[in-house]
């Protein structure tokens, strides 16, 4: 299963002659550079680019594209060499085109075997003013060769780039690569243009690009707005001189991942501002392929401006105290100034600049949230079903999808300095970490506390609704559902998936039950895994379920054993790489009798609660969000009729 990584994640590779293949929104230039242990450049002579596009191990381009394929060969490259990074770059200001990285669609790179299948893949997200990019790194590390996701943009284009690998003579280097590029720009292959392609499916993680034998395929025009999926062919000439062709025909670099090649279409323009306002807010202004993926980097983007302005009002606020800390105790550090009107004056003071500043940042406080809440009531009611809420009238319109969505939300974030602001928390699929329902005794932020029965039952009707969420989102026949629940007690809560079918096989009941489930999951991992790691993921027994699958455990630890135990830890370490999902429904305190044994189980897993609670800490400006779950309104339908839907689309696919 393909690595999809973040920003310094890194994975490693398990060949040595691979593909790196580029897919942007327009044409842009493809370099790679050769560093040492410290990643220093020596030479123009270890940097491959469109004038000198081959170097020992390594190919480049000649041209700008955009869509690219660089051939690497590990251990073709010297000794001496560490580190392999490849560079993306827009062309020249001059040129027709953006000179900027935020103007365009974010470029995705994926490291691919020869054959196609994706080894790891890495969307580079957070670019604006950068013309240049250092994409990834592949890295020796204990003679082992690993890829890293870089993402580092530079403003001042390729040559602020070299200048930073060590490179001298950067300045030179950068202008001849621009004028290659000026001399290929006529021949320059721009983003492929939109063609539908009926019963195309997008669960295509692991699958090979489209094999020569497709065949050239001439664009077509879509509608606009309505992106298709990519051409089946991507004619391109690495060599700039016409091939190379494959013995079928030309070579397809259509990328294999993603279907929506084309470049995206212009974002929603704002309407005119009033002078002196600010422009109002559009739904699916973000940059992005789809108006889906669009909308989620919008909400992310929202995330980030609201922890931006809390913390710099939380900091303003500290700076006000501190100030006037300091002020009294230097007012009150004379003796004199202790007795009569003199202290008391520099009190009131110090207390009148504190309340001036509080007011200050709490204007600027005011009058970011009325923007984020203005984008908030535009960019809510145009959320995709995947990321509304249950309360949204798009599930009264649902359909069961045939693409799988870039991500599902699993509640909601707030701050307590903007309580009417809810920011939709979406989490990337397919799931990297298992969740993790905490049934424990708990206050609520208001003040009440729930027994532990009824804790117990809100938690197993959360870990349903996230369930029939994830149910809804997937293409018919892509996701399966199984559910323990050994004493039996969630039968309430589970009426939903039991009534309307949408489970792999009734809930598990007992210590029998629960061993039978977990063996099977269990030995699917291990099928799979093997199959991957020996290049024979053709080779699985017929009939083994290829889809998702997530695995519902209610009351644990409850009717589990020790191997019962060993098992569930091992599908929650190696289960997501593999397709295999865990959800649990527990108290923490009701398994102290395994002591440290569960720990890394818990760390490995995400918590929710099913109440709101302040437990989500942001590390980056050390905010505690406060976590709210998607809950159905009371006595609504929308849970069975979305699951019926999907119960019938599941029956239809399997015929």
């Amino acid at each position: 299963m393909t690595a999809e990584l973040v920003r310094g994640q890194n994975h490693p590779l398990p060949q040595a002659r691979l593909e790196i293949r580029v897919s942007a929104g327009t044409p842009v230039v493809a370099a790679a550079t050769l560093g040492d242990e410290n990643g220093t450049v020596h030479g123009t002579e270890w940097v491959a680019h469109p004038g000198a596009p081959a170097l020992p191990g390594l190919e480049v381009s000649r041209q700008a594209a955009a869509d690219h394929r660089l051939a690497v060969d590990l251990d073709a490259v010297p000794d001496a060499v560490h580190r392999v990074s490849v560079l993306l770059a827009l062309a020249a200001a001059d040129a027709a085109g953006p000179s900027r990285f935020g103007a365009v669609a974010a470029p995705f790179v994926a490291v691919t075997g020869l054959d196609g299948t994706e080894v790891a893949s890495y969307t580079i997200t957070g670019l604006q003013a950068e013309s240049a990019v250092v994409a990834l790194e592949l890295y020796r590390r204990q003679d082992a060769w690993k890829v890293r996701a870089v993402g580092q943009g530079y403003a001042g284009g390729l040559a602020e780039l070299f200048t930073d690998q060590g490179l001298s003579g950067a300045h030179q280097l950068a202008g001849l690569v621009q004028e290659a590029v000026a001399g290929g720009l006529a021949r320059a292959v721009p983003a492929p243009s939109p063609h539908p392609t009926d019963g195309d499916r997008a669960r295509q993680h692991s699958a090979p690009a489209p094999g020569p034998d497709h065949g050239a395929v001439t664009p077509q025009t879509a509608p606009q707005g309505t992106p298709g999926p990519v051409p089946a062919a991507s004619p391109y000439d690495p060599q700039g001189t016409g091939g190379p062709q494959s013995p079928g025909g030309p070579i397809d670099y259509s990328h294999p991942r993603r279907q929506h090649a084309a470049p995206p279409a212009p974002a929603p323009a704002p309407p005119p501002a009033a002078p002196g306002q600010p422009a109002q807010p559009v739904a699916g202004d973000a940059t992005g392929w789809s108006m889906d993926e669009r909308l989620y980097n919008q909400v992310w983007g929202m995330f980030e401006d609201l922890a931006r302005t809390t913390a710099a009002y939380r900091s303003a606020v500290d700076f006000a105290e501190s100030r006037m800390d300091k002020e009294i105790d230097q007012a009150l550090s004379d003796p004199r100034s202790r007795i009569g009107g003199q202290g008391d004056a520099a009190r009131e003071a110090a207390r009148a600049r504190h309340a001036q500043l509080v007011a200050q940042a709490r204007e600027a406080l005011d009058r970011d949230l009325a923007q984020l809440a203005a984008e908030a009531d535009v960019v809510e009611p145009a959320l995709p079903a995947a990321y509304a809420r249950w309360d949204n009238p798009v599930w009264h319109a649902y359909r069961v999808p045939m693409e799988i969505p870039m991500a599902v939300r699993l509640g909601d974030l707030r701050l307590p300095e903007a309580d009417r602001i809810r920011i939709p928390m979406l989490v990337r699929l397919p799931l990297e970490r298992g969740l993790w329902i905490d049934s424990g005794r708990s206050g609520s932020l208001d003040g009440s506390f729930a027994d532990s029965h009824e804790t117990s039952r809100l938690a197993l009707e959360s870990a349903v609704a996230h369930a029939a969420r994830l149910l809804a989102v997937y293409p018919a026949g892509e996701f399966t559902v199984h559910v323990i629940d050994p004493a039996g007690a969630g039968t309430q809560a589970l009426a939903p998936l039991v009534r309307t079918g949408v489970l792999a096989a009734p809930p598990a009941l007992g210590a029998a039950g629960t061993a039978d489930v977990l063996a099977r999951l269990t030995q699917r991992v291990d099928l799979v895994q093997m199959a991957l790691r020996g290049g024979a993921a053709d080779a699985l027994p017929p009939g083994l379920d290829t889809s998702q699958q997530l695995l519902v455990v209610n009351d644990f630890p409850h009717g589990f054993d020790d191997r019962a135990v060993n098992q569930l830890r091992y599908l929650a370490d190696e289960g997501p790489a593999v397709g295999v999902h865990l959800m649990l429904v527990a108290d923490r305190e009701e398994s102290a009798g395994y002591g440290p044994l569960l720990d890394p189980l818990w760390r490995s897993l995400l918590r929710l609660t099913p109440v709101a609670d302040d437990h989500l800490a942001d590390p980056w400006v050390g905010h505690a969000w406060t976590y709210e779950p998607p809950l159905v309104p009371p006595g609504s339908q929308v849970l069975e009729q979305v699951l019926t839907r999907v119960a019938a689309a599941r029956h239809a696919w399997n015929r």
